[in-house]
């Protein structure tokens, strides 16, 4: 399922309206370090899953989305993350990960990510992260303001 003008399609078929389902992708992009090739000669698995969050934690912060967590005494936990790697990246590839938020539900909401090597667009892997808006003060889970929705909206 991808965003599509705001519009959930699959396989090119229109789902529906979704009030998360976004124009708002975000690339974020990395160059790949020594530090993070494992002892098969390309970057270990635990590194995407950094870049899928590094990526949406970005996009958050460049909508003025920590200003609003701040302001409600709220945080972003992660409750699963899946990842499906299709290929390797090695040192020195650049790479993009590109992110967006798919759904919005009472508490949670589901980012989606595609990581790509820039200089040929192939895709290196896929993934989506569960993240529950929880209180600061009481560490439990707290409904999504319609201020944070929207930081998304399709209007922005």
């Amino acid at each position: 399922m991808r965003p599509l003008n705001g519009i959930l399609t699959l396989n090119g078929r229109a789902l529906g309206v979704n009030r998360w389902a976004m124009k708002n992708l975000h690339d974020y992009e990395i160059e790949v370090s020594a530090a993070t090739i494992d002892g098969n000669g390309h970057v270990n698995n635990v590194e995407y899953v950094r870049w899928m969050q590094d990526a949406g934690i970005d996009h958050f912060a460049r909508l003025g989305g920590l200003r609003v967590l701040k302001g409600i005494k709220g945080t972003w936990v992660a409750r699963s993350t899946t990842i499906k790697y299709i290929r390797p990246a090695m040192l020195g590839d650049r790479v993009r990960v590109r992110t967006w938020v798919e759904e919005g539900r009472r508490v949670m909401s589901t980012r989606k990510y595609e990581i790509s090597r820039v200089s040929d667009g192939v895709e290196l892997a896929r993934g989506e992260t569960d993240w529950v808006l929880i209180s600061i003060e009481t560490g439990r889970p707290m409904e999504i303001p319609e201020e944070i929705a929207a930081l998304f909206a399709e209007e922005r």
